[in-house]
């Protein structure tokens, strides 16, 4: 079964004093565009990071979050960093000179004062494999969950083939009579134009008329690729591309069908027809 673009995954693991958490998201692209968001000091290791995720993933517009917080045993392992709140301090006397009636700074709101907690030191060169080794976990959830939706896809687009061929079987013993059909109602208008045409020239012109209608090239093409089309989803890998390729080719032998067609019943299957294509390539949007 084919993989979908579409999906959701996150992984996590620990480090101490520190709790990772990748959260991948993906939707539809015509190439893969994997993007990251993360600390500053973690973007030298993007480039580890895109190779990882690019050798599962093929195709789609992949956002992959990192995020990194202090386990709640290890808030302990915080300091006070003395230079910051001295300063703070100094900016507090200047404030209260200028403004004697100013309410000082509680110890809670200092603690919250942007530097004045140091927190444990983010080495990221002992944090790169981890970080990678978790972000690996996640790509996997995340192909699961591609895979997962790929078979729903799949299912349905299984669905879409049985009826198409069983719409080529209603109409392949149709075809003959709708020609004889044809050629009678041209016969019969020739008859009533009341003007003398010679019999050969004008069985020569309605086989003629019958050949640029017949439809029996474009139903067997139709049957050739909706095989090719099981035959793609039978495989493990990117199918996308030449599934869209297929439905172009579904889609154009559908409309030469619809075109040509001259008679009630034919038309209704060649407007049902061009509508399961249509739902059949909505559903090839989604697949790797």
């Amino acid at each position: 079964m084919p993989y979908s673009m579409t999906g959701f995954a996150t992984a996590d693991a620990t480090v101490a004093p520190f709790q990772i958490v990748w959260e991948l998201r993906s939707v539809n692209h015509r190439f893969l565009d994997v993007g990251f968001r993360m600390p500053e000091e973690f973007r030298q290791l993007e480039s580890k990071f895109r190779e990882r995720a690019s050798a599962v993933l093929k195709r789609g517009k992949v956002d992959c979050t990192l995020r990194l917080s202090l386990l709640s045993g290890d808030a302990g392992a915080s300091e006070v960093d003395t230079t910051v709140l001295k300063a703070l301090r100094r900016l507090q006397a200047a404030v209260r000179a200028e403004l004697p009636d100013a309410r000082p700074l509680s110890a809670a709101e200092t603690l919250r004062w942007p530097g004045v907690i140091k927190e444990p030191e983010q080495r990221v060169d002992q944090l790169a494999e981890p970080l990678c080794a978790c972000l690996e976990q996640a790509v996997a959830g995340l192909q699961a969950a591609r895979h997962r939706e790929g078979e729903r896809i799949g299912q349905l687009l299984e669905q879409r083939n049985e009826r198409i061929v069983e719409l080529v079987a209603e109409v392949r013993p149709m075809l003959d009579a709708a020609q004889q059909k044809h050629r009678d109602k041209l016969r019969d208008r020739v008859l009533k134009l009341d003007v003398q045409a010679q019999p050969e020239r004008l069985e020569q012109e309605l086989a003629l008329i019958a050949q640029r209608l017949d439809v029996t090239e474009e139903i067997d093409r139709l049957d050739g690729h909706i095989a090719e089309i099981r035959d793609v989803l039978g495989k493990d890998e990117p199918a996308g591309r030449r599934l869209d390729f297929l439905i172009q080719e579904l889609n154009r032998e559908a409309n030469t069908f619809a075109s040509k067609s001259q008679d009630e019943e034919l038309t209704r299957r060649a407007v049902e027809l061009k509508v399961l294509i249509e739902q059949m390539r909505e559903q090839v949007q989604n697949i790797e």
